[in-house]
């Protein structure tokens, strides 16, 4: 197995980067978090989940290179989801830097880690609501609960503003609001060297997890996403850093790429429900099949963006939802 396919393994990018890839306990294997010069110390970009294998990978590595962790200047989040997010309270309790995200996205943050959170419960009423069998309900709850721990503890967090810049490298980068995937996520923009640090926005090889969030700010987060995605491809792009998998060229051809796909995905849907009326996890089930197999945290994500999908086509006026004794069904 080569460096590039490694977790844990560090990359020298061309750009003066460094590429840590971070490892996370599911099938994605790492997070790409991103060490950047300052004049005065080091950025830290998407520092990755708290987890007693990625803490010992970090001393690691700033040990190798000797850095201090008062050479750690801020840690910077293009969005709040755990394997991001988990580790930035862990950075700013050793090395005292701000954590900077973006408004939207620390106040997911609280809704579902903080002390008064409730969006396990909320996420299992809408999966029951949506034909979810009771054994797997039973999980959802404790399976949420169970990140806690890997993203603690919370940080205190600054705001970054989206449409304003911020410097990395000594150079000015945009940030650029880009929700869909999570509400309030920044890709973030350098446009001499037509650089995009991209988040989960645009991913290589894998397409990003478009979910529905039950009481969340964003009602139609696959309208969002596209929306995010079509607003980016003004932008000419030579290279990007995304939070997974390597960094890329061909960035409008994979943001095209991304978008048949879910243009298929949704006249798979609009078809599948010509002959019944369904509920979301019978669709989740037909549309991933296999690749939940059994995994509770698959199957959070696969029913989640499953539901994305029918909200899309329901406010587009593609299907219709209808409300039975069963729970909630669509129909084409």
């Amino acid at each position: 197995m080569s460096a590039q396919e490694q977790e844990g393994a560090v990359i020298a990018l061309e750009s003066g980067w460094l590429q840590v890839k971070v490892p996370l306990p599911f099938s994605l294997r790492w997070v790409n978090s991103y060490l950047i010069r300052e004049p005065d110390g080091y950025t830290v970009i998407d520092p990755g989940l708290h987890t007693p294998e990625a803490a010992a990978l970090w001393e690691r590595v700033l040990k190798e290179r000797g850095i201090d962790w008062g050479m750690i200047r801020r840690v910077l989040l293009t969005h709040q989801h755990p394997d991001h997010y988990g580790l930035a309270g862990w950075f700013q309790q050793r090395s005292g830097a701000p954590v900077y995200m973006s408004r939207l996205a620390h106040g997911y943050a609280v809704r579902m880690w903080g002390e008064q959170r409730s969006m396990g419960a909320e996420w299992a009423a809408l999966f029951a609501q949506h034909g979810l069998p009771g054994e797997l309900l039973a999980q959802i709850e404790p399976h949420l609960e169970s990140f806690v721990a890997q993203v603690s503890p919370q940080p205190q967090v600054s705001y970054l503003e989206p449409g304003g810049q911020v410097t990395l490298g000594g150079e000015a980068w945009e940030l650029l609001h880009t929700p869909g995937h999570a509400t309030g996520h920044l890709c973030l923009y350098q446009r001499q060297r037509r650089w995009m640090l991209c988040g989960d926005q645009v991913l290589p090889d894998i397409t990003p997890n478009v979910s529905l969030i039950p009481g969340d700010t964003d009602s139609n987060p696959l309208r969002s996403f596209l929306t995010s995605l079509e607003y980016l491809l003004q932008y000419e792009v030579e290279q990007a850093f995304p939070g997974h998998r390597m960094p890329f060229t061909g960035f409008a051809q994979r943001i095209a790429e991304l978008q048949r796909h879910h243009e298929r995905r949704l006249e798979e849907l609009e078809q599948w429900l010509v002959s019944e009326p369904q509920h979301a996890y019978a669709l989740c089930i037909r549309m991933f099949g296999q690749r939940i197999g059994g995994n509770i945290h698959h199957l959070r994500f696969a029913l989640s963006e499953t539901l994305a999908h029918l909200r899309y086509l329901e406010t587009e006026g593609r299907i219709t939802r209808l409300e039975t004794a069963e729970g909630i069904v669509y129909t084409s």
